[in-house]
């Protein structure tokens, strides 16, 4: 079945409001011939009926300036004209009935071979249902994590999910949504766009960044939480087979939330494990504003900005 992309009316590029068919990215640019880019997720929730907030902007953007500067991308946007941004976009955007993804790209525009490189902030959101997410059955892939120093997998760059999309594409004809990367070694690294979260007699255990996975800020969040429920949040090496014989499994991401997992290379997981169900509902009413015990430090989109919430 063929995919339609949402095209929303605006996205925010060259410094301001722009059509979406005019978002455009010229043929000899870095971005187009050597993906040069950058980006971030956030995600932005209704408070109620009259506030937005979009969580932990600010630890994004410094993961965005990390990754910049590994690559060797000037970001000359200041935290406060990111946010600024932001706020436009979605304040031309927003409706009651949906929650919002937004995608932060910082493109490589000017420049060749990392000489004179120009780059702009370019801005894209989408409509996300208030829904949690539904289970889902997921496969481990024979595509592998690049190392550290081969293309660097702390870098969030267009370029670290072309294995991703392999793995998706081996998975999609076996039915499964999601498939686990494995590093070179052959341990868990992480899934094609979200991290790993396993559960085995009472403790929740997540890979170091070191086996491959993304310095990811929802999966900090979810350990937060984990903690304040009383759960042990362990992070070491895990090996494939762990997570055949595991208690619960989910995938964690800004996009991904937090998803259960049903089912993984033919093996069943109770995806409505109790331990994983605490985590996922605390997480949701924090990012909802329904409990203010950990602070998600929502960055909130001013109700002047809101072109067409009344």
């Amino acid at each position: 079945m063929a995919v339609k992309l949402q095209e929303p009316e605006f996205v925010f590029m060259n410094g301001k409001l722009t059509q979406w068919a005019d978002a455009t990215l010229h043929i000899g640019t870095e971005a187009v011939t050597r993906s040069l880019n950058v980006f971030e997720g956030l995600k932005g929730y209704w408070h109620g009926e009259e506030r937005f907030g979009i969580v932990f902007m600010r630890r994004h953007y410094e993961r965005l300036l990390r990754s910049a500067k590994l690559l060797h991308l000037p970001c000359p946007w200041t935290f406060e004209q990111y946010e600024n941004a932001v706020h436009e976009l979605l304040g031309a955007l927003l409706t009651k009935e949906q929650d919002m993804w937004v995608r932060v790209t910082l493109f490589g525009v000017e420049g060749h071979w990392g000489e004179e490189t120009v780059s702009d902030l370019v801005i894209t959101a989408y409509n996300q249902k208030k829904v949690q997410p539904s289970p889902i059955r997921i496969g481990i892939s024979t595509w592998r994590r690049s190392g550290d120093n081969m293309l660097p997998y702390r870098i969030k760059t267009g370029a670290n999910y072309e294995v991703g999309r392999l793995a998706r594409i081996e998975g999609s004809g076996r039915g499964y949504s999601d498939m686990i990367l494995l590093n070179a070694d052959g341990r868990v690294s992480e899934a094609t766009a979200s991290c790993v979260v396993m559960v085995r007699d009472g403790v929740i255990y997540t890979p170091p960044h070191t086996e491959g996975s993304l310095e990811s800020v929802t999966l900090d969040f979810v350990g937060e939480i984990s903690k304040s429920l009383g759960y042990e949040f362990v992070v070491r090496p895990i090996d494939r087979t762990e997570l055949l014989i595991a208690d619960e499994l989910a995938l964690v991401g800004s996009l991904a939330e937090l998803v259960p997992v049903e089912e993984i290379d033919g093996f069943k997981i109770n995806p409505n494990g109790e331990i994983l169900s605490r985590v996922r509902n605390k997480f949701f009413e924090t990012v909802r504003g329904e409990d203010t015990e950990l602070d998600a430090e929502f960055s909130f989109v001013p109700k002047e900005k809101m072109r067409n919430i009344n």
